[in-house]
């Protein structure tokens, strides 16, 4: 699904990776589920280019439901993965903290679930192979993504700001789509490790400048990080 030029994003509301395409190359915004292994191929072909036109995956954390077909990409094309310092043990092993659910309704439980089935979310590899990042890092991929430290969800969660697509990515430092309530809107993201935290970081996703903020749950939102960040804190 193409959103802007050079900005595309694979899965929907319910889980979403993403796509930048550039002259230069692709680079790739979290990895869903395994089963979107086959959006990325449909809009590979859509686009006219080829996996090794693939520089590199960048993780906004180590969630199964961010990591999907990180491993695939990884082991059968050979593209690096990135993930920040402190979320490097989650995505090689799986182990994180547990965390309260929360309010849930129902038939978001089972919408979330069933679509997970059907995307193979069951069978998600861990990623072995690893590339580290930190705060402040500019990594040398198509649209020169600056990692910005967003720690709460998860230690390592970060936000990746791409100019060239004027766009951030969050992950799950937000969401406009709670997968547990179905409510929809900016708001905090459900199983998060330190839920204080992770509002103090929207702070540093304020001073952000893009025309879109786009999460790994829920709809697009087009509009200034400043004011979705102000939109979640009300929320919370």
């Amino acid at each position: 699904m193409k959103l802007a030029p050079h900005l595309h994003r694979l899965g929907n509301d319910i889980v979403a990776s993403y796509l930048i395409d550039l002259p230069e190359g692709i680079t790739l915004i979290d990895a869903g589920f395994p089963g979107h292994w086959n959006d990325l191929q449909r809009e590979l072909a859509a686009l006219g280019r080829p996996m090794s036109d693939i520089r590199g995956l960048v993780l906004t954390h180590g969630d199964g439901d961010h990591i999907g077909f990180a491993e695939r990409l990884r082991r059968e094309a050979g593209v690096p993965v990135f993930i920040h310092a402190a979320d490097a043990h989650r995505v090689r092993t799986g182990e994180k903290p547990k965390t309260p659910m929360g309010p849930a309704r129902i038939g978001p439980i089972l919408g979330f679930l069933a679509y997970g089935l059907r995307k193979n979310a069951m069978r998600t590899p861990h990623v072995s192979e690893v590339t580290e990042v930190a705060d402040g890092d500019v990594l040398d991929l198509p649209g020169s993504p600056v990692v910005i430290g967003m720690p709460g969800h998860s230690p390592g969660s970060i936000a990746v700001h791409v100019p060239a697509a004027d766009a951030v990515f969050v992950g799950d430092a937000l969401t406009t789509r709670h997968v547990l309530t179905g409510r929809t809107g900016a708001q905090p993201a459900p199983f998060t490790d330190e839920p204080a935290v992770a509002l103090a970081s929207l702070d540093r996703l304020a001073a952000v400048s893009a025309s879109w903020v786009l999460p790994g749950h829920g709809a697009p939102w087009q509009g200034s990080p400043a004011d979705i960040a102000a939109a979640v804190r009300a929320a919370g």
